[in-house]
């Protein structure tokens, strides 16, 4: 059986590990949605990891969730990013960018715009906001016209994204986002060639990957997915017959991989890999939550034939997250407090682990 301290080519990329950092939002941006040197030093504390994939990264304005986050729609965005990538590289480590559009999951005191969504319907729960939490706001349904430039909004930051220096990108299609919300037949309740069917209702995310394999190539290109999750409140009754229509389409674009979180049963994630002739990622720690991956649920889901696993909060406390896997090292546990309230505690103070004299 693999291990996660095993080699993996990944497309053009030598992976010295199967350990993954899996995208986390952080809100340690700069006003202008500008990366800083502080995020800089961050990932490349992190960079024994096989691969990074960044925190989630707005492809436009209207595309931001909440505040404190990066975008990759500026020349000033590209040009901040540019440390990051440098940093990450001359550490020895390899970085994709996540490319994340909120759709519906925003609000206009965030980024001064009505949301806007594949229908009219609100999200479920409270959002971010610079004056902290506000009631999820009604999202602005896309015109049928406007839909396609939604999807090539991924293609357009991809391409600034190898642009800053980033090896590949990761288009965020779970945990309620704007490809999750398409998805979802309650969330989409669209009566147009993106809506109503399966067929329908997986085109927006197909044509936001097929545009992003077009504009930076199918090996810097992949996708994650939470099967049956019902984060911000979308809900998909059909979860296999949904996933296994989208994979298959998927497929054809021989991507770097394709990153599931396991929000659903073993069975179906194990139709998925069937149907999946790439690189398979899988998270299985819990999107929401206090629980965090274990070395058992690694090595079980390389079991079960996954190619890469993906570490989230126990990289956030645990920057040498890989030499503690590979030598048995207890983990420092994380303080919640400072997820999302900006500085440097939190996110630059997490020491590597300290062996006694």
């Amino acid at each position: 059986m693999n291990t996660l301290f095993d080699n993996y080519q990944l497309g053009h990329i030598a992976l010295p590990n199967r350990v993954v950092m899996a995208p986390m939002t952080r809100v340690r941006a700069a006003a202008g949605g500008l990366a800083t040197h502080e995020m800089a030093t961050y990932y490349a504390q992190r960079a024994t990891a096989g691969l990074i994939v960044s925190e989630g990264v707005q492809p436009s304005l209207i595309g931001q969730s909440n505040p404190g986050t990066p975008g990759l729609h500026t020349a000033e965005q590209v040009e901040s990013w540019r440390q990051v990538t440098t940093a990450v590289h001359a550490n020895g480590g390899r970085l994709f960018a996540q490319i994340m559009h909120g759709g519906r999951v925003s609000h206009p005191s965030t980024n001064g715009l009505q949301p806007a969504g594949p229908s009219a319907v609100p999200a479920t729960g409270d959002v971010f906001t610079p004056t902290g939490p506000q009631p999820a706001p009604m999202p602005r349904a896309m015109t049928t016209a406007e839909v396609p430039e939604h999807a090539r909004s991924y293609a357009d930051a991809a391409r600034l994204g190898v642009e800053a220096g980033f090896d590949g990108v990761e288009l965020h299609g779970a945990n309620g986002y704007l490809i999750s919300q398409f998805l979802a037949d309650n969330s989409n309740l669209r009566t147009d060639r993106y809506g109503g069917s399966i067929a329908n209702r997986i085109r927006f995310a197909v044509e936001a990957v097929g545009q992003t394999v077009d504009a930076i190539g199918a090996e810097r290109t992949s996708i994650r997915l939470s099967p049956g999750a019902t984060i911000w409140g979308v809900q998909e009754d059909d979860v296999p017959a949904l996933y296994t229509a989208l994979v298959k389409e998927l497929a054809q674009f021989d991507l770097a991989y394709l990153h599931l979180e396991v929000t659903t049963d073993e069975a179906t994630l194990a139709t998925l890999r069937k149907l999946w002739p790439g690189t398979l990622m899988i998270n299985p720690g819990p999107p929401l939550g206090p629980g965090q991956t274990t070395p058992a649920d690694a090595d079980h889901w390389l079991r079960q034939g996954a190619d890469l696993i993906s570490f989230g909060r126990a990289f956030i406390s645990n920057p040498d997250l890989v030499e503690r896997l590979r030598n048995g090292l207890p983990l420092a546990a994380a303080d919640e407090v400072t997820y999302f309230q900006g500085g440097n505690d939190g996110y630059l103070t997490y020491p590597p682990y300290r062996y006694a004299a």
